[in-house]
């Protein structure tokens, strides 16, 4: 139990610090750290969507194969 409380204290000693720092810094650094957040944010938003067409992509696929082998079965039970 003390070391998730030791990592949960040095967490927020470091995200103090991030903070006290983000708050010293020039207008023009400020920006400069929005932007790379913001673009953090968009790559991950990206990232995310692109996982998700590609599992869309896969269950179709996997549906389509599906139906195929179902409407092969059928027709060589209704030829037997």
């Amino acid at each position: 139990m003390g070391n998730k409380t030791n990592g949960i204290l040095a967490l927020l000693g470091i995200g103090a610090l991030a903070y006290w720092k983000y708050k010293k810094s020039t207008p023009e650094q400020q920006q400069a750290v929005k932007d790379k957040i913001n673009s953090a944010k968009d790559n991950l938003n990206k990232w995310g969507n692109d996982l998700k067409d590609k599992a869309n992509d896969v269950a179709s696929q996997a549906q389509s194969k599906f139906d195929e082998a179902k409407a092969k079965v059928e027709d060589t039970a209704s030829n037997i």
